[in-house]
């Protein structure tokens, strides 16, 4: 249990949160949402006690253990990564750690004896014989090789080290479990077990995610950041989106009517209130008016962008046929021998345990790699818009964002191109920042732009939810829904896929190619 009373956090001018009451109890898994910039990152630190409150408190359980998904992975490069895991739970691996340097004495006292004994008996306690086990299990569960379980996290994939360090925040048993974006760079196996650990865990976790199927599969609550408050909703993601907009149209219905009511008392008023035998209704009608309150609407600081991608010109009959495509490297074929034809209305999801082979794929697809065999035949009339998962290439320059989406294209009216960026949340003097200092998502929602004013009738997406936020990655998913064109596309975002896509193709460890014409949903049911 976490009790949040009258917290506040301001950093100089500015307030991040303000008398904030909340409460989170056991059992409960709370799905923490808000615009980008609205604290959710920081809101955990204040509960993890990382950042101190300017105002308020926040109380803790008695003897309850709290556990949050570290960030830094290069923190336990030297450390084993079975260890790195029991950290999990610091006051079991502390006992473990002095027992072991006692072992290592060649001297002992009675006192010694004692102190060993009193360790044994808490090791005993926290269950510390079988924490080695315990961890293997976790790592397996997340995909990691028993092979692994004995390097040191400097000798793993980054991915693997990030999977370390979530084995580590579950580890244990917590009380109370912080997750701050867990699914990043976890394979949809170990997104899919996740889940179910958290549907199946019995205390309190808080967590924050862009991956909108996942706050729907594990959360009962939502905590609503909006405005330096915090609004507490019972259901998942999808129940408090709904709710929260059925609540906004009542409140304008409601206020309609109200409008309407007092129009119209308000022209009774000026009609009769000189007329001495309908002096005492104007009267009341007065009365009647001043009590009359409309809601108060506040706006939320969410903003979604518009994402709409237009087509200049509709595709032909041939769309685009690889044959027999082969890439090979450092001697070893990633690409063997693929083939695949993708026709009209087709919207493919690309499924790949390695990531770089997706990427690869991609590129080569795009022009921007050479392939060792094969064809590629793009008909005639396609015109293909490509994002690529890294673009940092595209902003390594000192353009502003005006200046830059004018280097691809010449728009000569600036309130033409202004109006274009503000529906992509680009406003006032946003437009005049400097691309090589815009956030992730600040380049993403450029790129996409990009996209947009190419008016291509095919695309080319490789994950392009990252970096963005829940509003912009709802935005995009309702465009690509509507596109009238073709997508090749791989995401890690389970309700994109699985609105999207009409077809995944699956690519092997041995480069070789799975071709279902299936939906998403129906591909996970048969894996």
């Amino acid at each position: 249990m976490i009790q949040v009373n009258n917290v506040s956090l301001k950093f100089e001018k500015r307030t991040l949160f303000e008398d904030v009451n909340i409460k989170f109890t056991n059992g409960n898994c709370y799905g923490l949402i808000g615009a980008n910039g609205a604290g959710k990152s920081t809101f955990l630190k204040l509960l993890s006690g990382e950042l101190e409150t300017t105002t308020g408190e926040i109380i803790i359980g008695k003897n309850e253990r709290l556990s949050i998904l570290k960030q830094d992975h290069y923190e336990y490069d030297e450390i084993r990564v079975l260890d790195v895991v029991i950290m999990g739970n610091s006051k079991l691996y502390a006992i473990m750690e002095e027992k072991n340097k006692m072992y290592e004495q060649t001297e002992f006292t009675d006192e010694d004896g004692m102190k060993l004994a009193n360790l044994e008996a808490e090791f005993m306690e926290l269950d510390g014989w079988n924490a080695e086990a315990d961890a293997a299990i976790l790592l397996n569960n997340l995909g990691i090789p028993v092979e692994h379980h004995y390097l040191n996290m400097k000798e793993l994939p980054v991915k693997e080290r990030v999977k370390v360090l979530l084995a580590q925040a579950l580890f244990g048993n917590p009380d109370i479990l912080l997750l701050d974006e867990p699914t990043n760079s976890l394979d949809l196996e170990a997104i899919r077990w996740l889940e179910e650990f958290l549907i199946n865990f019995n205390n309190t976790v808080i967590v924050v995610s862009h991956d909108r199927h996942f706050l729907n599969k594990v959360c009962t609550h939502i905590a609503d950041i909006d405005y330096g408050k915090i609004k507490l909703y019972i259901g998942n993601y999808d129940f408090w989106y709904e709710s929260s907009e059925l609540l906004q149209r009542q409140m304008r219905e409601s206020n309609k009517k109200k409008e309407e009511k007092i129009k119209e008392l308000q022209a009774f008023i000026a009609r009769f209130s000189a007329n001495a035998s309908k002096s005492k209704q104007a009267t009341s009608r007065k009365k009647m008016l001043e009590k009359i309150q409309l809601d108060e609407i506040v706006p939320s600081s969410r903003k979604y962008p518009f994402i709409d991608f237009k087509i200049e010109k509709p595709a032909g009959k041939e769309i685009l046929k690889v044959e027999n495509l082969t890439k090979i490297v450092d001697g070893k074929k990633v690409l063997d021998k693929i083939s695949f034809t993708i026709l009209k209305g087709d919207k493919v999801a690309f499924i790949a345990q390695d990531d770089m082979v997706k990427t690869l794929l991609f590129n080569i697809l795009a022009g921007n790699e050479k392939y060792d065999k094969g064809t590629i035949e793009w008909g005639k009339t396609i015109k293909y818009g490509y994002l690529p998962q890294d673009n940092t290439k595209y902003f390594n320059n000192d353009k502003n964002i005006m200046e830059w989406i004018g280097s691809f294209y010449d728009i000569k009216d600036e309130t033409v191109l202004r109006g274009f960026l503000g529906r992509m949340l680009f406003t006032k003097e946003d437009v005049f920042k400097k691309v090589n200092i815009l956030s992730g998502g600040e380049k993403a929602r450029c790129m996409l732009s990009k996209i947009m004013l190419e008016e291509p009738n095919f695309l080319i997406l490789d994950e392009p939810t990252n970096h963005l936020d829940l509003e912009s990655i709802t935005s995009l998913n309702k465009g690509l829904v509507n596109f009238q064109g073709e997508i090749l596309f791989t995401s890690r975002d389970y309700e994109l896929n699985s609105t999207v896509c009409n077809r995944v193709i699956e690519i092997t460890n041995e480069g070789k190619i799975i071709d279902r014409s299936i939906p998403y949903e129906e591909y996970i049911m048969q894996k």
